[in-house]
Formats: C-alpha cells, sequence, structure tokens
C-alpha cells in the first residue's frame, strides 16, 4: 500500500509543467470495434410428462363347476313273508243224546 501511494505521488510530482498539448501528429488507425457478448441461450421447456397407460382388463369370474349326478338310491328290500295262519281249534265233542223215554209195555 505505501509503494502505490510512493509510485502515485511521485508520478504527480514528474508530471508537474509538463504540457501535454504538442504537435499534432498523425491520427493514429481507429480502435476495433468491441464486441458483444454472445446472446445466452434460451432455456428449453421441460418435456411433457407421459399419459399415464390405463389398467389391464380384469379377468372374466368362472363359471361354477356342474354339481355331481345324485346316485340312483337302493332298491327296497323285499316284504317277509306273511306268517301262516293258525290252524282252527277242535270241534268240541257233542253231547251225548238224551236217553229215550220208555216204550209203553205192549197190548195194554
Amino acid at each position: 500500500m505505501k509503494r502505490l501511494i510512493f509510485c502515485v505521488a511521485l508520478f504527480s510530482v514528474l508530471t508537474v509543467g509538463c504540457d501535454y498539448r504538442g504537435r499534432d501528429g498523425v491520427a493514429g488507425p481507429a480502435g476495433a470495434d468491441g464486441r458483444s457478448g454472445v446472446s445466452g441461450a434460451d432455456g428449453k421447456s421441460g418435456a411433457a410428462g407421459s399419459d399415464g397407460t390405463a389398467g389391464p382388463q380384469g379377468a372374466d369370474g368362472k363359471s361354477g363347476a356342474d354339481g355331481a349326478t345324485g346316485q340312483r338310491g337302493a332298491n327296497g328290500a323285499a316284504g317277509a313273508n306273511g306268517a301262516a295262519g293258525a290252524n282252527g281249534a277242535a270241534g268240541a265233542e257233542g253231547a251225548t243224546g238224551a236217553e229215550g223215554a220208555q216204550g209203553r209195555p205192549a197190548g195194554r
């Protein structure tokens, strides 16, 4: 920092009394035009989001299985034979006949 102050002071002292208006010399060539800076590229828009895909179609429900055919019923058992009828009771013995009346004596 001290060196900078010293250089500025020395330059000021040396230039006091100098005439800057010397003779007009030939004009120097024109300086090149400064170029403009390149414009920044425009930012790109983000791509649009894709539509969601549709879900798959649900599978058809299956029909229920047919029921099994029922079994045929068993044949009924044969009926039992009827019991034999009881024999009739033996007839009662007939009563003894009454004794005949005594006949009349003959010739009377």
